[in-house]
């Protein structure tokens, strides 16, 4: 206990487990993935820590196996959204009276059911319902997590503990940093199970409440979360659960005066279209909401002539490639002086011809399926219009099978025109479009991928020219909130690499620090004196 504010336990990442064949961790997550594949499970809403029942009801199967159901999931509406409403107001006085070292105790029991007997099925329930390999599921849906809980509890004991740094004599002055006045309501993506559970519970830490509407393709994973928070003792009301359409849960939800946030990863186009709801509805709202929200991302790998050949292709193979290409992060456009283009080409196709592509239970397979349908037609859309341009050709993959599962052969466009479609636009696939340049055009093509895209999360420089870093560096100091030298724009880890970006990309308001916990406290200044005045004279009035 330091000034008053307790410590918590110094928090280091969580340990990520190999899975190498042989090893326990292999055999213990085989019979989970067996298990949870054996039985078709209902999910019901959760409000007030009750289960709810709408008969409103949607399917979860798996995408490497469309055919194979994992269960069907209750959809909320406007009656049960008025539910939650209701719920996370009646527990939210409670909740933001309690000590916050309390708060914390939860969210490091959290930590540690994950870390223990909860480790396998979240794993196992990311790989089914995701499509993620043993090792995408457990740096998500174990690690990052874990890490989440433990370092935000370590966050906000900063937080608690900055105070005025000065009390004159006969004064205290305290800063007191209170919970929103209404709930938080959090919209959360299929493609990671780790921000599934950080955006409804960063809040709640700080003493908030929260409505949690999941992606409808990520439902079996958030059930398997709630039913983690709830194990870990998060008290009823505090996190509802409400699954379902977009419009049938958010309109009523930013149609309410208690909307106190939003904690959302997403489109961009959803994200605008909330924001308009929102202001066009501030006048009905008891306090100004905020906004957080990390969307979309067109994200590249920028080569110079110094970088390593092989470290190159190991970026662009591991950044474009990891989960299907389908994270924010992931690198969808990449700029290659042409004297390394030469020296790289046959290697990176010869790479890529390597990665085996399959259902998830084959641990071999680098490469799964991608979300669903809709994802599936989309990203073929691109390769189709690849396949048809004059300006642009595909150098390998290409090839999309939907007959057992949504599966897209990773896909390499290579293009002339450094406005191709597939440069410009954001396509959530495993598929990078290459842009070669001149290298005598270092300067020109750095100016090409600062402009050519609206959004800025993440992005990399590869050379070993320091010069040419710091040039890279300085040119493109707005078009990425995550910047990597010499490694792949993926793969930001809590407490080290915070993540977020700006300009389209969202708000940058980094989550995995102190950062995006401050967002979730309104502070109030107290000022208490011990020797009040007791005459309203000051010396000036006094007469000569």
């Amino acid at each position: 206990m330091a000034n008053g504010i307790f410590k918590v336990p110094t928090p280091v990442n969580e340990p990520i487990k190999s899975y190498r064949p042989g090893s326990p961790e292999r055999e213990s997550l085989k019979n989970k993935l067996k298990e949870l594949k054996s039985t078709e499970i209902e999910i019901p809403l959760i409000i007030g820590g009750k289960e709810i029942r709408t008969g409103n009801m949607g399917k979860v199967v798996m995408p490497h196996n469309h055919s194979h159901v994992l269960a069907t999931y209750h959809k909320a509406g406007e009656k049960e959204v008025s539910m939650a409403v209701d719920a996370a107001n009646k527990a939210r006085k409670e909740w933001a009276a309690m000590p916050w070292e309390h708060r914390a105790a939860v969210f490091l029991r959290m930590g540690e059911l994950l870390a223990g007997p909860y480790r396998d099925l979240l794993n196992a329930a990311t790989m089914l319902n995701q499509s993620k390999n043993a090792f995408q599921a457990e740096i998500d849906a174990a690690c990052e997590l874990i890490d989440f809980f433990r370092f935000n509890a370590n966050y906000a004991a900063q937080i608690y503990g900055d105070q005025p740094m000065y009390s004159p004599t006969g004064m205290w002055n305290r800063l007191e940093h209170r919970g929103l006045e209404g709930f938080v309501f959090a919209i959360t993506p299929f493609n990671f199970t780790s921000i599934a559970g950080n955006l409804p519970t960063a809040p709640v830490l700080m003493g908030n409440v929260s409505l949690w509407k999941p992606a409808s393709s990520a439902v079996f994973s958030g059930y398997q979360l709630m039913k983690l928070f709830m194990e870990a003792g998060i008290p009823d009301g505090v996190v509802n659960f409400i699954p379902g359409s977009g419009s049938q849960v958010g309109n009523p939800v930013l149609a309410s005066p208690y909307l106190a946030g939003i904690h959302f990863t997403g489109s961009t186009n959803t994200f605008q279209s909330m924001w308009k709801t929102i202001g066009n509805n501030i006048a009905n709202y008891k306090a100004y909401p905020r906004i957080v929200g990390e969307t979309g991302g067109k994200d590249f790998i920028f080569a110079h002539a110094s970088a390593n050949p092989d470290e190159l292709v190991t970026a662009i193979v591991r950044g474009a490639f990891e989960y299907q290409g389908q994270k924010c992060s992931a690198a969808s456009r990449a700029y290659i002086p042409k004297s390394l283009w030469s020296k790289i080409k046959d290697k990176l196709v010869d790479t890529i011809k390597s990665l085996k592509m399959g259902d998830v239970e084959d641990f071999t397979n680098f490469v799964n399926a991608v979300i669903d349908r809709g994802a599936y037609e989309t990203i073929k859309s691109y390769i189709d219009y690849a396949q048809a341009a004059s300006d642009a050709k595909i150098l390998i993959g290409g090839t999309c099978d939907d007959s057992t599962g949504y599966f897209i052969e990773p896909t390499v466009i290579l293009t002339e025109n450094p406005h191709f479609k597939t440069i410009e636009e954001e396509i959530f696939g495993p598929v990078i479009t290459i842009y070669v340049y001149k290298d005598s055009e270092f300067e020109e093509a750095l100016e090409l991928c600062d402009t050519t895209s609206p959004y800025a999360l993440t992005g990399a420089i590869m050379g070993h020219d320091r010069a040419a870093v710091v040039q890279a560096e300085r040119a493109l100091v707005h078009a990425a909130g995550n910047f990597y030298i010499n490694d792949k724009p993926t793969g930001a880890v809590v407490g080290q690499q915070p993540f977020g970006g700006g300009r389209a990309s969202g708000t940058n308001d980094k989550a995995g620090s102190m950062l995006n916990l401050l967002r979730w406290v309104s502070q109030r200044t107290i000022k208490e004196t011990f020797n009040p005045p007791r005459d309203y004279r000051y010396p000036f009035l006094e007469e000569k």
